[in-house]
C-alpha cells in the first residue's frame, strides 16, 4: 500500500513539473475593459486603470485608455484591489478581485464627481500667469473677448502689452519688442503689423512674455521677446475644432484646427480664411507761423480711410517619432493676402484771419498684394529622461508685399486738376534660419544645467519705391522720389549659460556673442553703408523661493534694436503732400541694459505679481517731425488781380511740408513699476488689474539742414511720467452664459516733439457652451464706446499741430467654435500633468 502511494505521489509530481518546469513564473494575464462618461456616453481618454496587490499594496500596477476609452493590462495572476480614476469624475472601485486568466471588465462607466469638478475648474481659471526664472507665461485660451480676433486682439489682452490703433505692439511702453512664433522668427509675423491680424485667436495656446531674456533668445528687441505658442494637441487619435465668426463692420472667417496623432507620428494643421473692413478716421489741424511768431494760415485735413483685406492662411505639420527618444518635425506655412484700401482726404486752408482761401481733396486707392511662404524642420533628440537633449533646426522663408497707389487730387469748385501721381512699392524678402542648442542636466538630482548653442541668421530684404506722374496710363519716373534698397542683415551668434540650485536659491548665468554684418544700398543713387559689429550680451538671473507659492526674482540682461523696414526705407508716403513719412537707412542699433526685480505671491483665492525695472538704452531711434523747408504751392482761385497783393489777396499759397522720420538719439533711461492680481472669489469668477508706471527721460540733440540749406537745431530732452492700467473681469451669468469685460485706460504720454492725450477703451463679450458642451457660441464688443482714438499736439519752430487718429472704429463680432473628439479645456491633458512643463508652478 505504501509503495502505490509512493508511485501515485511520484506520478503526480511528474505531471506537476511537465507542466511548470522548475523556476518559471506564471503566465501573464490580461485585464481589458472600456471606461465612458455615463452622462454623455463619450468614451474618456487617459482614464487611468489601478491594479493594487492585497497581499502586497505597495505592488501596484495598471495603465490608460486610449482615444476609444479602451485600456488593456498585462498583470499576474493575483487577488488585486481594482480602482478605475479620471480627474473630476468619481473613481470606479472592485474590491479583492482574483483574477487566474485574462478578464474583460466590459464597460465602466463614470459619473462627474460635482465637488472635485468644481475645485478642478477654480485651478483651471486661475491657471494665468506663471513667473519663471527668465519668462513669465500668460495662458490665454480662456479669454472670452477675443473670440473670432486675431493675435493683436489677444496681445492687446496680455498684461504689461499694449498695441496702439495702428497695431503697433509695445511690452512696457516700448515699441521694441520681438515677436516669435513657437520661439521662432515667422513668416506669420510678415513684413507688418497686419500680418499678425489674419492669424486667429482661437490658434494660440499661450504667451510667454520675456521682459528679461536670458542668452539662450535673440539679443534683438530691448523691451523684451513675446513668444506666441499655437495649439498642438497631444491627444492620440483625430481632433480638433471648426470656427466661424462674422462681424460688423463687415468681417468674416473660419478657421479649421486637426491633429491626428497616432504612435508613429502627429500630423497637425491649422488653416483660416479672414475678410475684413476697416473703416477709420483722422483728422490734422495745422497753424503755420511767420518768421516772427505771427500767424501766417491755417490748415486742416479730414482723413477718411476704408480699408478692405482678405487672408488666407495655414500651417501645416508632420512630426514622426523615430523612437522612444527622437524625432523630426517638417511644418510648411503658407499665407496670401489681398488688399483694397482708400483714403480721401479734404484740406481746408485759411488765411491768417481764418477766413477760407483754397478747398481741395486728395484721393487715394491703394492695392496691396502679399504673399509668404516658410518651410522649417527640427530634430529632437533627448538622450535621456532628465532633460539631456540635442535640438536642430533649419528654416527658410519668402515674402513679397507689393503696394499700387494712385493718388488724384483737385481744387473744390474750380476746374482746377492736379498731375495723377502714382506710388508702386515692391518688397521681397527671403530668410534662413539655422539653430542648435545643446541641454545637460548634472550634479546632485540634475539641480544644475549646462547649455550651449548656435543661431545663424541670414536675411535680404529689397524695396524697389517708384513714384511719379501718370500720363495716359503711363507713369513718367521722378527720379528724386524713386530708387531701390537692397538690406542685408547676416548675423551668427553663439551663447552659453549654466544655471543651478542652491536650496531655495536658483541662479542661472550666460553669455551670448552676435557678429552682425549689415549693408544697406541705395540703388539708383549708388549709396552703400555696410557696418560689420560684434557685440557680447551677457544675462543673469537670480531667483529664491520662499515657499511654493512665494518666490523673487533679480535679473540684468543686454539687448539691442536693429532698425529694419519701415525705419530705414527712405521712400516717404504720399498719402498727403504735406505731411510725409520716411524712414533713416542710416540708423545705427540702439543698445540697453536692462534690470528687473520680480515678485509673486500666491494665496488661496489671489495671486499677486509684481515687478521694478530699470532700462538704460543708448543710440536710441524715435520718430521726430521735421520741417523739410519745401512748400507745396497752390494758386488761389480766390486772387483778385485788381486789388493789392497782400495776407488776404494772394496769387498763390505756400504750404510747409513736414517730413516725419526717424534718428538716433543720445540717451533714454525709463524707471517702470508694474503688478498683477488676480482675484478668484469663487468658482468661474476672476477679476485681474494690471497696472504699469513709468518714468522716462530722454537726453539728445539733433542738427539737419532742410532743403533750402538752413541748419535747424532741435533739441529733444524730454520727461515723461505715464502710465497704463487694464481690468478684466470675468463672471458666470444666469443660463450658463460667462461673461468678460477688459477696460484699458493709458495716461498721457510725450517725447521730444509730440504730447499725445490718454486714451480709453473698453471690450466686453458673452460666452455659452452648447450642444452638450461640444461647441460655443460667443458675442464680443471692441472699443464700446468706439473711443480708442490717438490724440496729439507737435510743435516745431514754424508749424503747431494737432491731429486724431482712429485706426478702426467700434467692432462687434460673433463666432461659433464647434469641438470633436475633444474636451473643453483639455481635461485629458490636465490629467497628465498638464502634457506641458510650462505650468509646473500654477498661479
Amino acid at each position: 500500500m505504501n509503495k502505490l502511494f509512493l508511485c501515485a505521489l511520484l506520478l503526480v509530481s511528474s505531471i506537476s513539473l511537465a507542466q511548470r518546469p522548475e523556476g518559471q513564473r506564471p503566465d501573464p494575464i490580461i485585464i481589458s475593459g472600456t471606461v465612458l462618461d455615463q452622462e454623455t456616453g463619450a468614451p474618456l481618454e487617459y482614464a487611468t486603470l489601478v491594479l493594487q496587490s492585497v497581499r502586497n499594496p505597495d505592488r501596484v500596477t495598471g495603465g490608460i485608455s486610449d482615444a476609444t476609452g479602451k485600456f488593456s493590462v498585462e498583470t499576474m495572476p493575483g487577488r488585486y484591489n481594482v480602482r478605475v480614476e479620471y480627474i473630476s469624475f468619481k473613481t470606479y472601485e472592485l474590491p479583492e478581485q482574483v483574477f487566474r486568466e485574462s478578464t474583460d471588465l466590459g464597460v465602466v462607466r463614470l459619473s462627474l464627481d460635482v465637488e472635485q469638478l468644481e475645485a478642478v475648474e477654480v485651478v483651471g481659471e486661475r491657471t494665468t500667469v506663471e513667473l519663471r526664472l527668465d519668462k513669465k507665461v500668460y495662458n490665454v485660451g480662456s479669454d472670452l473677448t477675443v473670440k473670432g480676433g486675431s493675435v493683436t486682439d489677444v496681445l492687446d489682452n496680455v498684461p504689461s502689452v499694449t498695441v496702439d490703433v495702428e497695431g503697433n505692439i509695445s511690452l512696457r511702453g516700448n515699441e521694441s519688442v520681438r515677436i516669435l512664433i513657437n520661439g521662432k522668427p515667422s513668416a506669420l509675423s510678415g513684413l507688418s503689423p497686419d500680418a499678425l491680424q489674419q492669424l486667429p485667436a482661437e490658434a494660440i495656446e499661450k504667451v510667454e512674455v520675456i521682459t528679461n531674456p536670458s542668452a539662450r533668445y535673440d539679443a534683438e528687441g530691448t523691451a523684451g521677446i513675446l513668444n506666441i505658442i499655437l495649439k498642438q494637441s497631444k491627444t492620440t487619435g483625430l481632433n480638433g475644432s471648426v470656427n466661424v465668426n462674422v462681424g460688423t463692420p463687415t468681417s468674416y472667417g473660419g478657421n479649421l484646427s486637426l491633429n491626428l496623432r497616432r504612435d508613429k507620428f502627429n500630423f497637425f494643421t491649422n488653416t483660416s480664411y479672414r475678410y475684413r473692413s476697416g473703416p477709420g478716421n483722422a483728422l490734422f489741424e495745422q497753424e503755420n507761423f511767420n518768421p516772427d511768431g505771427t500767424t501766417a494760415s491755417f490748415q486742416n485735413e479730414y482723413r477718411d480711410y476704408q480699408r478692405q483685406s482678405d487672408g488666407f492662411n495655414t500651417n501645416i505639420g508632420f512630426e514622426l517619432f523615430l523612437d522612444d527618444t527622437s524625432s523630426i518635425t517638417n511644418s510648411f506655412v503658407y499665407r496670401k493676402s489681398d488688399g483694397d484700401d482708400t483714403i480721401d482726404i479734404d484740406f481746408e486752408n485759411f488765411d491768417a484771419s481764418g477766413n477760407p482761401t483754397i478747398e481741395r481733396e486728395r484721393f487715394t486707392n491703394e492695392l496691396e498684394d502679399e504673399e509668404d511662404i516658410q518651410y522649417s524642420v527640427n530634430y529632437q533628440k533627448k538622450i535621456d529622461d532628465n532633460g539631456h537633449e540635442l535640438t536642430m533646426d533649419y528654416q527658410y522663408s519668402t515674402g513679397s508685399e507689393i503696394e499700387n497707389s494712385i493718388i488724384n487730387e483737385e481744387i473744390i469748385g474750380e476746374s482746377i486738376d492736379f498731375d495723377t501721381e502714382q506710388t508702386i512699392n515692391d518688397e521681397t524678402q527671403k530668410n534662413q534660419l539655422l539653430q542648435m542648442d545643446y541641454v545637460l542636466p548634472f550634479g546632485k538630482e540634475n539641480a544644475s544645467q549646462f547649455e550651449f548653442g548656435y543661431r545663424g541668421t541670414f536675411n535680404n530684404f529689397n524695396t524697389d519705391f517708384d513714384f511719379g506722374v501718370l500720363e495716359n496710363g503711363v507713369l513718367d519716373s521722378n527720379p528724386n522720389f524713386s530708387n531701390e534698397l537692397n538690406y542685408k542683415e547676416y548675423v551668427n551668434a553663439l551663447y552659453t549659460q549654466l544655471g543651478s540650485k542652491f536650496g531655495k536659491f536658483n541662479l542661472l548665468g550666460g553669455l551670448r556673442m552676435e557678429a552682425s554684418d549689415i549693408g544697406v544700398e541705395l540703388v539708383d543713387t549708388d549709396e552703400v553703408t555696410n557696418k560689420k559689429y560684434t557685440d557680447w550680451f551677457p544675462s543673469l538671473f537670480l531667483g529664491y523661493e520662499f515657499s511654493e507659492t512665494e518666490q523673487l526674482t533679480l535679473s540684468y540682461s543686454r539687448r539691442l534694436r536693429r532698425p529694419r523696414s519701415r525705419f530705414i526705407n527712405p521712400f516717404p508716403s504720399r498719402s498727403s503732400n504735406t505731411n510725409l513719412f520716411q524712414g533713416n537707412p542710416d540708423l545705427d542699433p540702439t543698445y540697453t541694459d536692462a534690470y528687473d526685480f520680480g515678485y509673486l505671491k500666491r494665496w488661496d483665492k489671489i495671486t499677486f505679481n509684481t515687478s521694478i525695472y530699470f532700462n538704460n538704452s543708448t543710440g536710441v531711434f524715435q520718430f521726430i517731425t521735421q520741417e523739410t523747408g519745401d512748400f507745396v504751392r497752390i494758386e488761389n482761385p480766390g486772387f483778385d488781380a485788381t486789388l493789392p497783393i497782400g495776407p488776404d489777396n494772394l496769387e498763390t499759397i505756400d504750404i510747409p511740408v513736414q517730413a516725419r522720420t526717424p534718428i538716433n538719439l543720445a540717451n533714454d533711461k525709463r524707471y517702470g513699476l508694474e503688478f498683477t492680481t488676480t482675484y478668484t472669489p469663487k468658482r468661474n469668477w476672476r477679476i485681474t488689474w494690471n497696472l504699469n508706471l513709468f518714468q522716462q527721460q530722454l537726453r539728445g540733440d539733433y542738427t539737419y539742414e532742410n532743403s533750402q540749406g538752413e541748419e535747424i537745431i532741435q533739441n529733444f530732452d524730454a520727461d515723461n511720467l505715464t502710465w497704463f492700467t487694464r481690468v478684466s473681469a470675468k463672471i458666470p451669468l444666469p443660463g450658463k452664459i460667462d461673461f468678460q469685460t477688459n477696460l484699458f485706460y493709458r495716461g498721457p504720454t510725450k517725447d521730444a516733439q509730440t504730447n499725445r492725450k490718454g486714451i480709453l477703451s473698453t471690450n466686453l463679450a458673452f460666452s455659452k457652451d452648447v450642444i452638450k458642451d461640444k461647441a460655443t457660441l460667443s458675442l464680443n464688443v471692441s472699443d464700446l464706446f468706439n473711443s480708442r482714438k490717438r490724440r496729439s499736439e507737435i510743435r516745431t519752430e514754424n508749424i503747431a499741430s494737432y491731429s486724431e487718429f482712429q485706426w478702426r472704429v467700434r467692432q462687434i463680432n460673433l463666432s461659433f467654435l464647434y469641438r470633436f473628439n475633444q474636451k473643453k479645456n483639455e481635461r485629458g491633458d490636465r490629467q497628465r500633468g498638464g502634457g506641458d512643463d510650462d505650468f509646473e508652478e500654477e498661479g
